[in-house]
């Protein structure tokens, strides 16, 4: 393998930020005299980036439906799946609201006045629209209609937060009460988060059924042409870009990262590896 003098470039989903930093560390132990340059961002915007001509060895996105709709076959051949999720209520110890909200009252506490939460932007980002699909999910649960109305119409402009880790600081800066973050995010963090029931947290493929129910419209790769996607267990997938000029190199990290040493990782970063 060459690897003398070689530079790989990734582009990853803000929420694998840590995830990617941490195999990039290992990953140049066993690699001297290489670099390795990361890009955060959300994975719809980073998937357009690619298309845009920007150019990368590796793409690390939040979700793996991106790859098929978007960058497969023309700029990936193949990608792996290697991590799931869920998302959940992130929250910090000033929240309004913080010491009775569960599983039950969620949706109430969050539509009180004065309670300020956000997600992030559902055309760059899979948290953005997976949070609208889990407020949709959300409605059939607790046979509520019009709660996933309720909730767009008091949540904070979703165009403040291009990805989940822009709010993942917000939160941090206590700018919000309540964040709908991946848990990874929310452990890697330290926030205290609430967990909401399997059946619409988007992480149980028993429920990839039900999951279905829950659909938006979102940007597609041609300019003002929007698709219909609709709700699946949250799965992290990875890829090597075909115009990468270091195939053998780029695929080694991707068996770092799906391999024992990146499972290990994943674990420790609050992720479940596949």
């Amino acid at each position: 393998m060459a690897n003398k003098d070689c530079s790989l470039k990734i582009i990853n989903a803000g929420a694998l930020h840590r995830v990617i930093g941490d195999c990039r560390e290992l990953f140049l132990a066993k690699n001297p005299g290489i670099t390795l340059e990361m890009k955060g961002v959300g994975s719809r915007e980073g998937a357009k980036r690619l298309l845009s001509g920007e150019k990368y060895d590796i793409v690390a996105l939040a979700d793996q439906a991106l790859f098929a709709e978007l960058l497969v076959p023309e700029l990936v051949e193949n990608y792996f799946v290697f991590a799931t999720d869920q998302i959940v209520i992130g929250y910090h110890r000033f929240s309004q609201g913080n010491q009775e909200i569960n599983q039950d009252n969620w949706a109430d506490i969050l539509l009180q006045p004065g309670v300020k939460f956000a997600r992030s932007d559902h055309n760059l980002d899979p948290c953005g629209y997976r949070s609208l699909m889990v407020w949709q999910l959300a409605e059939k649960f607790y046979q509520r209609p019009g709660l996933a109305n309720q909730l767009e119409k008091a949540c904070i402009p979703h165009t403040t937060y291009p990805k989940s880790l822009d709010l993942a600081g917000a939160l941090m800066a206590g700018e919000v009460d309540y964040a709908f973050l991946y848990s990874s995010e929310a452990k890697q963090l330290g926030f205290p988060y609430l967990s909401l029931p399997s059946k619409i947290n988007l992480s149980n493929p028993a429920y990839a059924d039900y999951y279905d129910q829950a659909f938006l419209s979102v940007e597609s790769k041609i300019p003002g042409k929007n698709i219909i996607i609709h709700g699946k267990p949250i799965e992290f997938a990875v890829g090597i870009v075909k115009t990468t000029q270091h195939p053998e190199l780029a695929q080694a990290f991707i068996d770092l990262l799906t391999g024992p040493e990146g499972h290990t990782i994943l674990e420790e970063n609050g992720m479940v590896p596949c």
